[in-house]
């Protein structure tokens, strides 16, 4: 078998436009939609930080690292100038995560150096937190092979070799001369660009440890350099761990393929198209909601009432995509049977939330239309 880093035109990719142009008209009529509706938003900088923390949980979660959301929420929000209710104490680790996040997407004009990556490097893995590893941290990674394995122990399942530690400078040389370079490239879509990057580098894996997350970022970089607005609104990451399984899979099969990396291009341009969205969603309920509360601005609700309206709003796994029952929404308000009853009437006649299609013990609510 022979790996796509020992074809012989290696880094020479190949792919078919005929079947790559329809899918990045498509995402650049969807980054342009994502910037329209969000244009409009006032809580701009509240919508960066959790599109941001987002990205970082979900990239460490793709290594199965955890990390602590709320120091890093902390370390975000004090680079971006939002104010928290209830901060929460930050550590050398989630002050690392933050300041390379922030360096790939603000820093985009900046040149991409080895200096650079091995600074996101050092930053990924502070000395006081990761002395139990023994790891070249800062510095490529060392002479021994690289190998993606997993299995037992005398009988390993080798799923990825990396090019060796010979040549490794001069290969990561060259992608950075590549990575600079193309980004003036007129010929070069910004999106495939981006793509071409995540594969180019993970398949290099020059460090010791976190190429996956380091890879991301610099994913991130090239995003934020094709459109240093957008970035900010969606997390590839979070897209790539909720296909994780598959993530790897197509890693895999174009790391043991030739040099055509169009199914590769294909896969990344579809999860991008999940991540705009998502994201086009998630605008699009801030709208609504602002919007709701407009309307509702002179109802005399109880703080139970507007708890529950809120988290109607803001939808996702905990918002009751299915309408609120009277019994949910006496565990939510931490109220009685009857209290919940009498409130879920009040909003009703108050035009907040309408009845849905049933009836009885069955009966359940939803925000009026």
């Amino acid at each position: 078998m022979m790996w796509i880093w020992q074809q012989p035109d290696w880094p020479q990719f190949r792919w078919q436009d005929e079947k790559l142009l329809p899918r990045l008209r498509q995402l650049q009529q969807q980054r342009g939609v994502l910037l329209g509706r969000a244009s409009v938003q006032d809580n701009s900088d509240q919508q960066t930080l959790d599109t941001l923390l987002s990205n970082i949980l979900a990239s460490s979660a793709i290594e199965d690292e955890r990390v602590n959301a709320q120091s890093v929420r902390s370390s975000l929000a004090r680079r971006l100038g939002v104010s928290l209710n209830q901060p929460y104490p930050v550590s050398e680790r989630s002050e690392g995560l933050a300041t390379m996040m922030m360096d790939a997407i603000s820093q985009r004009d900046e040149a991409l150096t080895l200096p650079r990556l091995c600074q996101w490097h050092r930053w990924l893995f502070p000395a006081s937190e990761w002395t139990f590893k023994r790891l070249n941290v800062g510095t490529l990674r060392g002479e021994e092979p690289m190998q993606v394995v997993s299995g037992r122990i005398d009988r390993p399942t080798v799923h990825f070799e990396a090019p060796p530690r010979a040549g490794l400078e001069a290969q990561l040389n060259e992608f950075v001369r590549w990575f600079n370079h193309s980004r003036e490239d007129p010929l070069l879509d910004p999106l495939l660009r981006a793509a071409l990057c995540h594969l180019w580098f993970v398949t290099l894996h020059p460090f010791d440890d976190g190429n996956g997350r380091i890879t991301r970022a610099l994913t991130d970089l090239a995003l934020a350099q094709a459109d240093s607005q957008s970035i900010r609104l969606y997390a590839m990451s979070a897209s790539i761990l909720a296909r994780r399984a598959d993530y790897y899979r197509i890693l895999q099969e174009t790391q043991r393929g030739e040099l055509d990396v169009t199914a590769w291009l294909l896969w990344f341009f579809d999860v991008l198209n999940d991540s705009l969205e998502q994201a086009l969603e998630a605008v699009t309920r801030t709208q609504n909601k602002a919007r709701f509360w407009l309307m509702h601005n002179a109802a005399e609700l109880s703080a139970e009432q507007t708890r529950v309206l809120n988290r109607l709003l803001d939808g996702g796994e905990q918002g009751f995509s299915d309408g609120i029952s009277a019994g949910q929404y006496q565990k939510v308000a931490k109220v009685s049977k009857a209290t919940a009853t009498r409130h879920l009437a009040e909003l009703v006649m108050k035009g907040c939330l309408e009845k849905l299609p049933g009836g009885g013990r069955s009966t359940r609510y939803q925000i009026k239309r």
